[in-house]
């Protein structure tokens, strides 16, 4: 089944790129790490790492931060983390929350932030802006109707009375108010924001925990136990519809998108811990909350590792200094059951000797912290048992106590037994608290389940390969091959005969080793591949190939093909890629219907390199009449002129009768004044304009041809004219012709000036008789 956009969303969203925190009241959680060769575990409390990456994200522009509620994450995160080395931000910041708590214009959320940095900072408010502040409050909750309008109001209430000395703050009616909110709550245990909105949201449920909470601590007597078990219960059912990773790490998420409030994973499971932080601190009794989902939830914060963006790294903190700090109003109930992966190296000899130049990977190391890092209380770590995870029912150890370093603060293995080998094993450790009031303070899980490989090196010995007769088996040709080192092997066969490899693999104990993978890969000169699963047989890994049955799948291609080895196993140190060398096939000729090679896969990447450089030879030029003929010719085209002025001369040509009257005069005119442009045009190419360029100046002039396409002179690179959509409907084009762009590009030559009047009439001729479909 496809999943809707929404989930794949969050499913993208719950890991890695937004840290999703959460704030869980009643235990501080210890987390088992399982170091590896003093290395860290998968879930890493707490670090100096953190601190770093804090400096890096809440870093101030000029002094401040861009909103009192950046300033209070910011300086909340330092607090947490022990930050000593920060900004110095008392000075503006304190001028800012002066300011929005001395305005009659701020909101009960500008309230609401300003308080809570007032309350790291310790500003000096004066305690008249306090006394304003609190009737401006109190009838903010008396007119709310919405949830935020409740958690603002409340939570300014709430941090005012603990910033001053003003004892005697209390709600009105802290009953109805505490119904009020109760009210829009639903019954799988989220809330509602308002009584107009009716999709509940889980981000909400931590929002109303909070103002709760408050409520209970402004109320001026005990409010009705019977409402503070409604809310439990309402807990315990949020806590139902939590999710869960593989991993054991337990998360809250939203349902629906459509709410004020929408967030992802992170978000939400901080409002549900800090909630739920907040109301097991003022409410009576405890909560029978399972202990795997508390160090699930833990284990969720621990596992995003540090965010990069700085409302997740706050989100992330501020929930792990709630579990850190919260410790009481929770009991765990069920077993907890965690899986990690560790590899742990150390060189163990049998008898005082190594057998190989390898070694058995052994676990040595385990800590115990709390989630930022601070030391458990006094505690036993034993090793229930351990096993193999192919052999689940055999324990190689049992009931063990593992040895205290006071110093490094470490639970240390001392060793382990002979039988234990290269492979992976799941070790059951569990942690018995010293003091039993710690029992129900700190959550620790029952049992805690760590996968464990024990890795080595695999001695590979007795590998050979040998060409073998089809018909009688006898060996006709055989290499020793040194699988750890370099071969060389060169082999013929034809499809008569067999091609057959085997080695064997023994782990560092002596014992038979079977790898997770293991192929045999021949390639052909032409890059056609073909792989073959070897399989074992005992304690030898074999594999045969009679080619005549594989001449199909071979394609009939004879030629060289490389042999290349593959073994290769987590626990397996010394996995390998060895090149053995190459066969030369001689293969029968492919049949008519025989199959043939796939084509080769090409590099999707391969059409943005450089392409192959285009070459293009011009036509050589034409052979040019020598300089006298041209000469002579020119001389003869002038001839006729002067042929024309002889004869004007006979005629007796005059302007005497010329026209006088008005029309006759303008006609006369316009016929001599048009020959005088012929003329002066034909000077004009004598002399300088080009054919095409005085073609275009006509064209332009008359539109009913239609325009053309673009014509250029790659020589001098010059624009001469455009023609686009020619359109012809008279000789010589036949009717409807229709020509969409033509593109015309000249290659000049400057020529004499005895040349130029030969080949600007050759030029035309030549044009003119072209069909326009040809110029293209």
């Amino acid at each position: 089944m496809l999943e809707d956009e929404d989930e794949v969303r969050r499913k993208k969203q719950r890991r890695g790129r937004i840290g999703m925190a959460g704030s869980l009241a009643g235990f501080l959680v210890l987390i088992l790490a399982i170091s590896i060769c003093e290395a860290a575990s998968i879930f890493q409390p707490i670090s100096d790492s953190h601190r770093s990456a804090a400096l890096d994200l809440f870093k101030p522009a000029d002094g401040s931060f861009a909103s009192l509620e950046e300033t209070y994450e910011a300086l909340r995160t330092f607090e947490i983390l022990g930050i000593n080395k920060k900004p110095d931000l008392s000075t503006a910041t304190c001028g800012t929350v002066s300011k929005a708590l001395g305005s009659s214009s701020s909101t009960p959320k500008d309230l609401f932030d300003a308080l809570r940095v007032n309350s790291i900072l310790k500003c000096n408010i004066n305690a008249e802006v306090f006394e304003g502040i609190i009737s401006r409050l109190q009838a903010a909750v008396s007119g709310a109707s919405s949830l935020l309008d409740f958690y603002y109001s409340i939570g300014s209430l709430g941090l005012i009375k603990d910033q001053t000395s003003k004892a005697d703050l209390h709600l009105s009616d802290a009953e109805g108010i505490f119904r009020s909110i109760k009210a829009l709550s639903q019954s799988d245990g989220r809330w509602r924001y308002s009584s107009n909105n009716p999709e509940s949201s889980t981000f909400a449920a931590g929002i109303a925990l909070e103002a709760l909470a408050r409520v209970v601590s402004l109320a001026s007597s005990e409010v009705d136990q019977s409402m503070i078990g409604t809310v439990k219960n309402d807990i315990l059912k949020l806590f139902d519809s939590i999710e869960k990773y593989d991993d054991g790490a337990f998360y809250f998420d939203e349902k629906v998108v459509n709410v004020p409030e929408h967030s992802g994973p992170l978000s939400t499971s901080s409002s549900v811990v800090r909630g739920l932080t907040a109301f097991t601190t003022v409410a009576t009794g405890s909560l029978n909350l399972p202990g795997d989902k508390i160090l699930g939830l833990a284990k969720f914060f621990l596992s995003i590792g540090i965010p990069g963006d700085a409302k997740d790294f706050f989100n992330q903190i501020d929930s792990l200094a709630c579990l850190e700090s919260n410790r009481q109003g929770f009991h765990s109930t069920d077993p907890v059951t965690s899986i990690y992966s560790g590899f742990i190296d150390e060189e163990r000899k049998l008898n005082g000797v190594s057998p190989y130049i390898g070694s058995v990977l052994i676990c040595r190391l385990v800590k115990v912290n709390t989630v930022l890092g601070s030391k458990a209380p006094p505690l036993t770590v034993k090793l229930v048992r351990a096993y193999s995870t192919s052999s689940k029912d055999t324990s190689i150890i049992e009931d063990k106590e593992l040895s205290f370093d006071p110093e490094r603060v470490v639970y240390f293995l001392d060793a382990l037994p002979d039988s234990v080998d290269v492979g992976s094993y799941i070790f059951v450790f569990k942690v018995v608290l010293h003091d039993s009031e710690h029992k129900d303070v700190f959550v620790t899980g029952t049992l805690t389940h760590v996968q464990i490989f024990m890795t080595g090196l695999v001695k590979i010995g007795n590998a050979e390969i040998v060409v073998l007769d089809n018909d009688l088996g006898s060996i006709e040709t055989q290499r020793k091959l040194d699988l750890a080192g370099e071969n060389a092997v060169s082999l013929s066969a034809n499809h008569l005969q067999k091609l057959r490899l085997s080695f064997q693999l023994t782990t560092p104990r002596g014992s038979a080793f079977k790898p997770h993978q293991a192929f045999l890969k021949l390639r052909h000169e032409t890059k056609v591949e073909h792989v073959f699963l070897v399989r074992n047989s005992g304690k030898k890994f074999e594999i045969t190939l009679d080619f005549l049955g594989l001449v199909e799948k071979l394609f009939y291609l004879s030629g060289k093909y490389d042999i290349q080895l593959t073994v290769g196993d987590a626990v397996m140190e010394n996995s390998l890629l060895s090149d053995i060398g190459y066969v030369e096939l001689d293969l029968p000729e492919a049949p008519e219907k025989a199959p043939r090679p796939p084509p080769q896969v090409v590099d999707p990447y391969s059409r943005y390199g450089p392409k192959a450089e285009i070459s293009h030879i011009f036509r050589a030029p034409e052979k040019r009449p020598p300089q006298e003929l041209s000469l002579t010719f020119s001389g003869l085209i002038l001839l006729p002129f002067i042929g024309f002025l002889i004869g004007l001369l006979r005629l007796g040509v005059n302007l005497k009768n010329f026209p006088t009257s008005s029309v006759p005069v303008a006609f006369a005119i316009l016929f001599h004044v048009g020959i005088a442009a012929v003329l002066l045009l034909y000077v004009l190419f004598w002399l300088k304009v080009r054919l095409f360029t005085r073609f275009f100046h006509f064209a332009n002039d008359y539109k009913s041809v239609g325009h053309f396409g673009s014509i250029h002179d790659i020589e001098d690179t010059e624009f001469l004219g455009s023609f686009l959509d020619v359109r012809w409907t008279q000789d010589p084009f036949t009717s409807g012709l229709s020509i969409i762009k033509v593109e015309i590009c000249l290659r000049m030559k400057e020529f004499p000036l005895q040349e130029r009047v030969v080949s600007i009439w050759t030029l035309c001729f030549k044009f003119c008789r072209t069909p326009f479909s040809k110029l293209y």
